[in-house]
C-alpha cells in the first residue's frame, strides 16, 4: 500500500472534516482580525490624527495602540494553541478511522 492511499483514505474520514471546518472557522476570522488590526495602525498614523490624542502626560492613542499589538498577539496565539490541543484528538480520530477503513476492506 502507497502512502498516497493512506493519505486518501485520512482525507475521506468524518473526523478530517470536522478538522478542516473547525481550522478554518477560527483561522480566517482569526487572520482577518489580526491583518485588520495591525495594519490599523499604519494606516492611522498616516491618514489620520485619531492617535494623536494624549491620555497621559505625553504618551498617546498611538502608543497605547502599539502595544495593545503585542497583547492582541499574545492572546490570538493562546486561543490557536489550546483550539490546537482540541484539534489533535480529531487528528486521533481522523488515524482510527483510516485504519478501521483499512481494516473493513480486507
Amino acid at each position: 500500500m502507497e502512502r498516497n492511499d493512506e493519505w486518501v483514505r485520512v482525507e475521506r474520514t468524518s473526523a478530517f472534516k470536522e478538522l478542516l471546518r473547525a481550522k478554518r472557522a477560527f483561522i480566517i476570522p482569526a487572520t482577518i482580525f489580526f491583518m485588520i488590526f495591525y495594519f490599523g495602525l499604519p494606516f492611522l498614523a498616516a491618514f489620520t490624527t485619531v492617535l494623536n490624542v494624549k491620555v497621559l502626560g505625553p504618551l498617546t492613542l498611538a502608543y497605547i495602540y502599539a502595544f495593545a499589538q503585542f497583547a492582541m498577539t499574545w492572546i490570538i496565539m493562546h486561543l490557536y494553541v489550546s483550539r490546537a490541543n482540541r484539534w489533535d484528538d480529531l487528528v486521533d480520530r481522523s488515524r482510527v478511522e483510516a485504519a478501521e477503513d483499512v481494516g473493513g476492506a480486507r
